[in-house]
């Protein structure tokens, strides 16, 4: 390894990225090739649309058809801002491209984009790392079957991942450039670009521009030198941030006579009931992702089995008598209403003002925990109970291998921070994945696929741990 290739101070000396895929250029053929089997296997075999897809596909034809960025209703189209345009602005896209509704014409773009991101990722672990790592770090991308299983899938995800991968090696990109003395505004402009994307396909996109500013104004503070070019770079970040989302912000303001410059926190329509008293009942006890399934998503519209209300759902018997009288009422119109919603806030409330370092820490650091550790298994047709071996041994099995197969990830980037080699700006990138691990704490939906986005920085860890094991075992007594 040079040294060029691990110093930002002297970025120029890294080899360029086609010189990496032309020296290794079988690698990465067999990899990519590795890439699309993995997702044309969960293409043919795993399609999955969700309710969520359903939505999207709504608003992009409305789009297309009416003019109107909207849902259908039984009274017509209303204009909504419960999603963001950036997603529905993609399916817009592929279906006047390839017709209406051709979701998997969608799935096929994905899998194109993923691939892609594949070696930006690789070209982000050139930049940090080496030459070698940009191998086993695209390696690890093309095989990774959690952002695999996304792209079939039409959900915002895997394009989320995508702006991620590419807004973090324009980062680095630039605060190379920076470290050897020029501006690289062509780099800014990428990683801005990047970030805009992001936010416009989900409101929290946002965390990784809070994370690259932050670390923009630490290095302010400790690089004098280099003040100037870091102030004009992050001042080209924040006006590529927010100069897009000023027409969003605009129309939601003449629709709906309101300030809002992304979307609602609970994905609601202006003249839409929110039940945040039952949201925050929730957060006083759910911290896994079976219970989302079980018990947050059936409310409204659906029974809810008290019997799979876990133990810490109640503090005592009388609590439990109180919350089984809530949903006796519920059961009678399957709707959460504004008394029967105060009901649920004077619970939670009680709950908290009982046990407030439970609310406020305990359960949110559970919370995280379940959604980096638990199996994968959402997009797949796998029990969600996958600890109960008893009802499906086979499937529980399987849940275990894939949850397995997810650790394994995951050690090997944490072995990436704690033996290396370790990659350049990795506090930037450490900064993003416990900025956004802190968010994810705070809702009261825990499900695995928020932490996706985190990925390019996960694979980019393992990637580097694996590329130094050959120099680890020659300097091994």
């Amino acid at each position: 390894m040079r040294a060029g290739e691990h110093n930002p101070a002297v970025a120029i000396e890294l080899l360029p990225f086609w010189r990496v895929l032309l020296e290794h250029r079988r690698w990465f053929l067999v990899f990519t090739l590795a890439a699309f089997a993995l997702r044309l296997i969960f293409y043919f075999r795993f399609p999955h649309v969700t309710g969520d897809s359903l939505i999207y596909g709504d608003i992009a034809k409305n789009w297309l058809d009416h003019g109107i960025f909207g849902l259908t209703h039984a009274e017509g189209i209303g204009p909504t801002w419960i999603r963001l345009p950036g997603y529905p602005a993609f399916l817009a896209l592929c279906f006047k491209l390839f017709g209406y509704e051709h979701y998997h014409a969608v799935l096929l773009v994905q899998i194109v984009i993923d691939v892609a991101g594949c070696f930006v990722i690789a070209d982000l672990a050139r930049r940090t790392v080496s030459p070698r790592a940009a191998q086993f770090a695209f390696a690890l991308a093309a095989l990774c079957p959690f952002t695999a299983n996304y792209t079939v899938a039409p959900l915002a995800e895997t394009l989320s991942i995508f702006f991620v991968a590419v807004a973090l090696d324009g980062a680095v990109a630039g605060f190379m450039a920076i470290a050897g003395g020029s501006a690289a505004w062509k780099a800014w402009l990428t990683c801005g670009m990047a970030l805009s994307a992001g936010i416009q396909l989900r409101p929290d996109g946002g965390i990784l521009l809070a994370a690259i500013g932050l670390f923009l104004l630490w290095r302010m503070g400790t690089q004098p030198g280099q003040r100037v070019r870091l102030l004009g770079a992050g001042s080209l970040l924040l006006t590529m941030a927010i100069v897009p989302i000023v027409p969003w912000t605009l129309r939601n303001w003449r629709e709906f006579h309101r300030f809002e410059p992304l979307a609602p926190r609970y994905a609601s329509d202006p003249d839409e009931f929110v039940p945040t008293g039952f949201d925050r009942w929730m957060r006083t006890w759910i911290v896994d992702y079976v219970s989302t399934e079980e018990v947050y998503w059936q409310v409204p519209g659906a029974d809810v089995d008290l019997a799979l209300l876990p133990s810490r759902a109640f503090d005592s018997d009388q609590e439990q008598q109180q919350t089984q009288a809530l949903f006796q009422d519920y059961a009678r119109s399957h709707l959460v209403g504004e008394e029967l919603n105060q009901r649920f806030d004077q619970l939670g409330r009680a709950r908290i003002r009982r046990n407030p370092g439970r609310y406020y820490l305990w359960l949110p650091a559970l919370r995280i925990a379940d959604m980096w550790l638990r199996p994968r298994t959402e997009m797949l047709p796998l029990n969600s109970r996958w600890w109960e071996y008893a009802d499906d041994t086979r499937g529980s099995i399987l849940a275990t291998l894939w949850g397995g197969l997810n650790l394994l990830f995951l050690m090997a980037a944490l072995m990436g921070v704690l033996r290396g080699p370790r990659p350049c700006y990795l506090a930037m990138m450490l900064l993003f994945v416990l900025l956004r691990s802190a968010f994810l704490g705070t809702l009261e939906n825990p499900e695995p696929r928020y932490t996706l986005e985190c990925y390019p920085v996960v694979l980019l860890l393992a990637g580097a741990w694996i590329s130094g094991y050959k120099c680890r075992r020659r300097s091994s007594p």
